[in-house]
């Protein structure tokens, strides 16, 4: 069922969503958060989408805000709010609100959501696109207990994560961050088959690709031992590959499907580690509202040691003073703890980091390949 109101407020928002619960045999209430979208026009359709899909794992309210750009300096004075209110089969599990913002009301969009939140529950923030350096500070980041952003849209993802990372606070999450939980799930399963000790790693994928980035950061933060970072065509992260007292332990997905996992002395494993849409990351992200330690101390890590050319130095110069670090390298024997990954599952939820080692900075290769040292 999908009410239409131009020219609205938010109490008449409100009386529409009762009255689209009651029509469709509804009256209570049963969802556990309200999700705030705040997004444009181009972007709306495939965030609701997979907010939609979402919502069958997470019944929430789902508020969809939109900020409409005005023509014309006389427009830009006329305030103006349309809504369109879907509840029952339209809204997935939930209900679902679309806000259009028009005039100056667009630059109060905080107040025009605080009267549709569900009381007593938690608020998420996603921005799918155009994501504020600091969520935190956002008007409409500050009424949540989680605000989710997502660096790969940028323009210039490595250079937004430094900003990112000067600009935390405890419940900024990244669906950069959350693409790379089967990898860490993967390598903290296949360090605990064997005991090593991890004295280089190497981290592939695309360029421009922030997913590689943290991964290649959480490892440097997490192991105290160098990491490089090398270009591949992608899609996405392509291989890891660890140098270890006991031989190389490589995790190489060329196809973005398959991957495979080779441990030296053991026969080589195939394993499922596809690529996720948008509609699981952000399910597995509303699985916990908690800050998540682990991303803040890998983002912390890197965020003065990102490379050339990426974090805008010019062209040919070190990525950091003194070149690689050596580390003290990691032992195996009880690496999941280590890495602050609770189990080997492709979607196992992130644990809160302990306390990191000396730390090291990671050196990255943005012109060609390289073996790890």
């Amino acid at each position: 069922m999908k009410i239409d109101l131009t020219d609205t407020t938010a109490g008449k928002i409100n009386k529409a969503l009762v009255q689209g619960r009651r029509a469709i045999g509804t009256p209570a209430v049963g969802m556990v958060l309200t999700l705030v979208i705040v997004t444009d026009e181009e972007n709306a359709y495939d965030a609701l989408k997979a907010a939609s899909d979402a919502s069958h794992e997470h019944p929430s309210r789902t508020l969809l805000v939109i900020k409409r750009v005005s023509r014309s300096p006389r427009d830009r004075t006329q305030s103006r709010l349309d809504a369109e209110v879907r509840v029952g089969a339209e809204a997935g599990s939930g209900e679902t609100v679309v806000l259009r913002l028009h005039g100056e009301v667009s630059d109060h969009a905080d107040s025009v959501v605080l009267p549709l939140l569900l009381p007593d529950a938690p608020v998420v923030v996603w921005w799918p696109v155009n994501a504020p350096l600091d969520p935190a500070s956002d008007p409409l980041g500050a009424l949540a207990q989680r605000r989710v952003t997502d660096t790969y849209a940028a323009e210039q993802p490595v250079r937004e994560l430094s900003a990112r990372a000067g600009a935390y606070t405890p419940g900024d999450t990244d669906l950069s961050w959350t693409r790379i939980t089967p990898w860490r799930s993967m390598l903290a399963a296949a360090l605990d088959q064997v005991v090593c000790e991890v004295k280089a790693v190497e981290v592939e994928g695309e360029e421009f690709n922030p997913s590689c980035e943290l991964l290649a950061m959480w490892l440097a933060d997490r192991l105290d031992v160098p990491v490089r970072r090398s270009l591949s065509s992608g899609p996405g992260l392509t291989a890891v590959r660890m140098e270890t007292s006991n031989g190389p332990i490589t995790l190489d997905r060329a196809d973005g499907s398959l991957a495979t996992l080779s441990i030296q002395g053991q026969p080589d494993r195939a394993v499922a580690l596809k690529r996720r849409d948008t509609a699981e990351l952000i399910a597995e992200e509303l699985r916990r509202l908690d800050p998540d330690d682990t991303y803040a101390s890998a983002l912390r890590y890197g965020v003065e040691r990102l490379g050339s050319p990426w974090s805008g130095s010019p062209a040919g110069e070190p990525a950091a003073k003194g070149g690689e670090a050596s580390g003290k390298g990691a032992g195996a024997e009880g690496a999941g703890e280590r890495l602050g990954v609770e189990a080997p599952v492709e979607t196992a939820a992130k644990a809160p980091a302990k306390d990191a080692a000396a730390q090291a900075p990671v050196k990255q290769e943005p012109t060609k390949k390289a073996a790890a040292k």
